[in-house]
């Protein structure tokens, strides 16, 4: 084998691998939406590509190779469907006739097909190909706008820039028109694409920060290949650009893998706040009782009025009329460390080593004192004890 052909199966075993993990998540995420049971069938046509022909090149099969052109002449009928989910409604007949007759002949014709064809085989399969999706692309851009939500326009939007951006990666798989190509790119731009859908689904903030995260995964992976590249004694530029694309592939897959990972994770033992919304409490008593299974509220002591008589109840009653969540870190809370209050309440956190006071009233006094391990005190852990005090405050005493 060259290293040219392990670094394509390198590249579309990864790919093969990361599809596979994105399916998942997506399944996991939304199992019941048609559209989403569209976008795995094409997830898994293009999968099965990735798979077939990484085994087949490094095993050197032939008859694996002859078949993966099945998978590959399907790819339009993929696109299609998810392109009939997007916009809800279904394409022109003449066009779903040629594409599924196209992708059976062309499928067919490519895995039983004699060798002396591959040429002008490639050719037709790449130009089936590319018309497919100028089809998708012309019922994407002549669609009804109106008759879409501001959310699904928006969808389109990405779905036509990830197009646009993968079809250079996806041309690079065939030699006939890029024949001095060091490795293949399709299912290394595939693997892009996915990781931008599964960004492109959550929140606004969380999408910032997934694609910063993306952004490191992609330089740090492409230096990583770099520096591996010159390992070898024959350095050039091809032989970089196949160890960039085995690191950026590889690193990809095992982003994919650890996020659909973590959140599987997350799922089987929720956070603070999925627990206080899933509590059957019904007197603020019993939802601290319930808090207190959680590890960050473990350690967390309710204190009363009548409980902090040693504290001076109507000093801290005048101290914490503007407070919900007070922090240790931040003493003295913009007074003087002499100031009386700022000792008390010093005084009460020491007492029970707690970083954090949530204040649920002010008249009458009623505080819980809790410590934070260091580990925890992020920026969502303070998040998520604002709202429970809210959740708390809003819990009546009595059933």
């Amino acid at each position: 084998m060259t290293s040219g052909m392990i670094a394509d199966s390198i590249v579309n075993l990864c790919g093969a691998i990361g599809l596979a993990i994105a399916m998942h998540t997506l399944y996991r995420r939304d199992r019941k939406s048609p559209l989403t049971r569209r976008l795995l069938v094409a997830l898994g046509i293009i999968a099965s590509l990735f798979l077939i022909r990484g085994v087949a090149w490094w095993s050197g099969s032939t008859v694996l190779d002859n078949g993966s052109m099945i998978p590959a002449a399907l790819i339009p009928l993929g696109a299609l469907l998810v392109t009939e989910g997007i916009l809800r409604r279904h394409a022109p007949r003449p066009a779903k006739i040629v594409i599924l007759t196209g992708g059976i002949v062309l499928g067919l014709a490519g895995a039983l097909g004699p060798e002396r064809f591959a040429t002008p085989y490639a050719v037709l399969l790449v130009l089936f190909q590319l018309g497919g999706f100028a089809i998708c692309a012309w019922l994407l851009a002549t669609r009804d706008r109106a008759a879409l939500m501001a959310s699904e326009n928006r969808s389109i939007g990405r779905l036509a820039v990830g197009a646009v951006l993968v079809l250079p990666f996806i041309v690079t798989d065939f030699r006939v028109l890029m024949p001095d190509i060091p490795v293949r790119l399709g299912a290394l731009g595939s693997l892009l694409v996915v990781t931008a859908i599964l960004i492109a689904e959550r929140g606004a903030e969380t999408q910032r920060q997934a694609l910063l995260m993306t952004l490191l995964r992609l330089s740090g992976s492409a230096l990583l290949g770099i520096a591996a590249a010159f390992v070898a004694p024959d350095v050039g530029a091809a032989q970089v650009m196949r160890f960039c694309a085995i690191a950026i592939a590889g690193v990809l897959t095992i982003g994919l893998a650890v996020d659909a990972l973590r959140a599987y994770f997350e799922a089987q033992v929720p956070g603070v706040l999925n627990s206080v919304a899933a509590s059957p409490a019904r007197t603020r008593d019993a939802l601290i009782a319930e808090l207190a299974r959680h590890p960050i509220f473990e350690s967390a002591r309710r204190y009363r009025e009548d409980e902090l008589q040693a504290y001076d109840p109507p000093l801290l009653r005048h101290f914490l009329s503007d407070v919900r969540v007070l922090r240790r870190p931040d003493a003295p809370w913009g007074r003087a460390l002499s100031d009386p209050a700022v000792e008390r309440v010093m005084s009460l956190l020491a007492a029970n080593h707690a970083t954090h006071l949530i204040v649920l009233s002010h008249d009458p006094i009623d505080v819980i004192a809790l410590a934070v391990p260091v580990i925890s005190a992020d920026p969502a852990t303070e998040t998520a004890l604002a709202l429970v005090r809210r959740l708390l405050a809003l819990t009546p005493e009595t059933a």
